[in-house]
Order: structure tokens, then C-alpha cells, then sequence
């Protein structure tokens, strides 16, 4: 389990894509002694190590994880966001992260108010009913808070301070680019009970 709390930004060094998906070669700083089998958060998603040295770690996507994320346009040089499992005895911020990507939407606008910035994305069609004004929502790994839901304008934005936006990837996102979006996991169980309730 993730908690939406970003590490550190690494940046991709190489790209190998064959048959069955694509190998993924990620350069860290802070980040080392990566173990193969651990779990890794990598732009929310969870992935397995394969390989690992001097700050580095390898990773591999499968077909299915590359049709339902971002991860089948990365390219070498880009930033991706990082986070490592929680640990059982770990403090608890952000929000239940999974790695289990739904989806993913569009960034709409992007609107710097004061020190901070407001990021309006699409909402991501068949999700909607599970996104709440002041709920919570996982975008390319990182935990937010929805501020602003507009079901007939079809968007829903949070609000960025300046940490979130100069430590994560969400500050190099333009309109029209998209992003890795998982719902909050308490509200698919509680429409699921009241399906079978």
C-alpha cells in the first residue's frame, strides 16, 4: 500500500519495448538499495523491481498496465514520480493508495492564483461517482484533495501549493497531456455493499 506522498522525482534513462510490453530504466538520487521483487510506486503505478544498482532500478510493463496508464508514453528524459510501499510501522499521510490505476484523464487548465496553482482535469468518463468535493484522489501517484467538482462542465480540480508543484511531475503538465488517476478505494467498497446489500 502507497500513501499518495511522492519521494523523490526520478528520471527515465532508458525505454525497451518488445512483445509482451516495455522495460522501464529509472535513475534516482535519494532513493537506493532497491531489492529485486520489492514494490514500487512509479507515477502510481505499482511495479516490480527487476534490477537495481547505484541509483538506479529497472522495471517492466505489461501490455494490459501500458493500455490502461501513461506509462506507454514515457520516453527517455522524462520525470516520473516515486514511492515506495508504506511500511507496516510508517506514519500514515496522504491517503490509501493501491498502485491499481483506473484510468486516466486530461489536464484542462492550468491557473496559477497567488503562491499556488489550480489544476482542472476532465472527468474521466464511467469515475465521476467516485470523486467528491473535498475527497480524495490519486493523480500520477499523488495524493490530493478535490476542491472543485462541475458535473455539467464535466471537471474536476484541486489546488496545488508550491511543494506538490515544484517536487512532483504535476508542474511539468500542460493542458491537453494526461495523467494516472485512482479513485479512492473506500468508495468502490461502499457502493459494492450497496449493491449487495
Amino acid at each position: 500500500m502507497f500513501t499518495g506522498i511522492v519521494e523523490e522525482t526520478g528520471i527515465v534513462e532508458s525505454v525497451t519495448d518488445d512483445e509482451g510490453g516495455r522495460r522501464l530504466r529509472i535513475a534516482t538520487e535519494g532513493m537506493t538499495d532497491f531489492e529485486a521483487g520489492e514494490s514500487v510506486g512509479v507515477s502510481g503505478v505499482c511495479l516490480t523491481v527487476e534490477e537495481s544498482g547505484d541509483r538506479w532500478f529497472s522495471v517492466f510493463t505489461a501490455a494490459e498496465t501500458l493500455a490502461k496508464t501513461t506509462l506507454d508514453q514515457v520516453q527517455e528524459g522524462d520525470g516520473v514520480n516515486l514511492e515506495r510501499p508504506m511500511p507496516a510501522d510508517g506514519r500514515f499521510d496522504g491517503h490509501i493508495v493501491q498502485g491499481h490505476v483506473d484510468t486516466t484523464t486530461e489536464v484542462v487548465d492550468v491557473e496559477s492564483v497567488g503562491e499556488d496553482w489550480t489544476f482542472t482535469f476532465a472527468l474521466p468518463e464511467g469515475y465521476e461517482r467516485y470523486l467528491a468535493p473535498k475527497g480524495s484522489v490519486a493523480l500520477d501517484g499523488i495524493s490530493l484533495t478535490v476542491a472543485d467538482l462541475d458535473d455539467d462542465a464535466g471537471t474536476f480540480s484541486v489546488a496545488i501549493i508550491p511543494t506538490t508543484y515544484e517536487e512532483t511531475t504535476l508542474g511539468e503538465r500542460d493542458p491537453g497531456e494526461a495523467v494516472n488517476v485512482e479513485v479512492d478505494v473506500i468508495a468502490k467498497y461502499v457502493e459494492r455493499m450497496a449493491e449487495v446489500a
